[in-house]
């Protein structure tokens, strides 16, 4: 056990409390790696400028880089950063919308996105609601448990259910949605349903951001599996989600 005082909040918080180092974190919350250049944009602030928040927040920590060839990729250092933004975010006063594109990407991560590498937004609550309502998830002591029937289900669509309960990480984890208020499906089988979704072209990632579309092909592939009727209308054209 490593010894010390107690936790320095304070330090932390001021990684996280200047505003470009907070748009690139925002932005790895994707769950993808990303280049200086592409974060540089995302935070509105030149190359250089972004080197030295990254650095910071390297050695801070919360980030994670890796070479590849002359490029060096961004990331999130593990599920616990996620969490914690996840979190600040629920807390947090909702910044204005000033533009056209503000209001879309609103919208669209509302609709449906990663929360690091497991489905969130409207699409990941209603699926977590329904997986409980048909008995594939149970409750207990404010904790998911997967039932027998979940296995069976979850199997037959093609996950490897043992593969993810011999992991490090916890199976299931409950958390809470920043825009719906109500939790999504985290931990392993989180990223599993994820994957999936993203690998039968259930749901594509929208270029530019951590929000992810529906398509034709996920419409019926989550009414068939799940029971679930959603819209495939764009984000923002009055999309909607429904069990029947």
């Amino acid at each position: 056990m490593e010894s010390g005082g107690l936790p320095d909040i304070a330090s932390l918080s001021a990684l996280i409390a200047d505003p470009s180092r907070a748009a690139m974190l925002t932005a790895l919350l994707g769950g993808i790696a990303l280049p200086a250049t592409d974060l540089a944009r995302q935070a509105g602030v030149t190359r250089q400028t972004a080197s030295a928040h990254l650095a910071q927040l390297v050695d801070g920590g919360l980030l994670r880089r890796e070479a590849q060839g002359r490029h060096r990729y961004y990331s999130l250092a593990n599920p616990d950063v996620a969490d914690m933004l996840e979190s600040l975010a629920l807390l947090a006063p909702r910044a204005p919308i000033r533009s056209l594109r503000m209001s879309h990407v609103a919208t669209a991560l509302a609709h449906a996105r990663t929360c690091y590498d497991h489905l969130a937004g409207m699409l990941g609550v209603t699926l977590a609601d329904r997986l409980v309502q048909d008995g594939l998830l149970a409750e207990a002591e404010g904790h998911w448990l997967l039932t027998a029937h979940g296995r069976e289900v979850l199997t037959a669509w093609g996950l490897d259910l043992s593969r993810l309960e011999r992991g490090k990480r916890p199976l299931i984890r409950r958390c809470l949605d920043w825009s719906e208020r109500r939790p999504h499906i985290a931990g392993a089988l989180g990223a599993a349903i994820t994957e999936r979704c993203l690998a039968l072209g259930w749901l594509v990632r929208i270029p530019g951001g951590r929000g992810l579309r529906l398509t034709p092909v996920g419409h019926d592939g989550f009414r068939e599996v799940f029971g679930l009727t959603l819209d495939v209308e764009a984000p923002g054209t009055g999309h909607t989600a429904s069990a029947v």
